[in-house]
């Protein structure tokens, strides 16, 4: 049964940061300027934000899908009818009953004020305690059963997983309507090498890629002479920033000749692959940066430019380790 309630925009909105003390430095007075970020988004007609049960950290477990909820009963104007909501359920290791997954999905619920859009399974328990994951992803074809949600989507999966989960959820009659994977110049690995973009067009899934601007390394803001930014992503940078300067420069030109910024060409590639990115933004300024990605078009050149550019990197991104093949 086709879902046709459900359309996704050219790109989307990541929204991990806000509750996210730990790797972004979240704090509550962000919250207004939070609020503009979504307003701006959804008047530009990013309309798709993407949060997680688990998004936020310690006492504020939950925050970004209850400041979404928020934000998204408050706003009033263009594209209020469009807003898509997608929250991602986690495959917590005490959640292994259909019946969990169902009640994380109401509880997900409660906190938006709101149905979930598209509700997805966070990520596949393939690689560590496949017996877990079938009943996971039954409460998710009974949330949408039950029309507790307008679409089910997929996190972390890879080709050969992906087409069973299409196969048993086809069996019911529910219709996948995105995965999302780690992806951006940096991190090619799902669709070059498990051609991830063929299956889902093959099966009429939507390919969402988050970290489209690889935590802030392809945004040119962080160099091996500026100050990197404090926390975890402090050292992953240190490491990464030497191995891919030739990519930078690259960006970094191409961005000058576009009069466009790096972030812009980074996540217009990633468009061009047919993809639809997902960066986030903490404030007003990221989001209209990340805005100015959309509404023009990297040509065939420059698109092969990149990839070769990218394919030539010492460094890449690590991937998320509960990616399957």
């Amino acid at each position: 049964m086709q879902n046709q309630k459900l359309s996704l925009p050219i790109m989307g909105c990541g929204t991990w940061a806000w509750g996210n003390r730990l790797l972004w430095g979240y704090d509550p007075s962000m919250d207004a300027q939070l609020q503009e970020v979504f307003n701006l988004c959804v008047s530009n007609g990013v309309t798709l934000f993407d949060t997680g049960d688990s998004y936020g950290t310690g006492k504020l477990n939950g925050r970004s899908e209850t400041l979404l909820g928020k934000f998204s009963q408050e706003y009033s104007g263009i594209n209020q009818e469009s807003i898509c909501i997608a929250t991602k359920l986690a495959a917590y290791p005490w959640r292994l009953t259909r019946q969990s997954m169902v009640n994380a999905g109401k509880a997900s619920a409660k906190r938006l004020g709101r149905n979930i859009d598209l509700v997805q399974m966070h990520w596949s328990t393939a690689n560590y305690f496949p017996w877990q994951e079938w009943a996971l992803l039954d409460g998710l074809a009974d949330l949408y059963e039950q029309g507790l949600v307008k679409g089910v989507g997929l996190s972390n999966y890879g080709s050969k997983r992906l087409k069973k989960v299409h196969q048993n959820f086809a069996d019911r009659g529910v219709t996948i309507t995105s995965l999302q994977v780690q992806y951006s110049l940096l991190s090619t690995y799902p669709i070059t090498e498990l051609g991830l973009k063929d299956v889902c067009d093959e099966l009429g899934i939507k390919l969402i890629a988050y970290s489209p601007l690889a935590l802030g390394l392809l945004t040119g803001k962080y160099s091996e002479k500026t100050a990197l930014p404090k926390g975890i992503r402090r050292l992953a940078f240190s490491q990464i920033l030497p191995g891919i300067q030739p990519l930078l420069s690259c960006l970094k030109e191409m961005a000058e000749n576009r009069n466009k910024t790096m972030s812009q060409i980074a996540l217009n590639w990633c468009i061009c692959k047919g993809t639809i990115p997902i960066p986030g933004a903490k404030s007003v300024e990221q989001a209209k940066d990340n805005l100015g990605a959309l509404g023009w078009q990297l040509d065939a050149n420059e698109v092969a430019e990149l990839d070769k550019a990218a394919a030539s990197t010492d460094k890449k991104m690590v991937q998320n380790i509960f990616q399957t093949k």
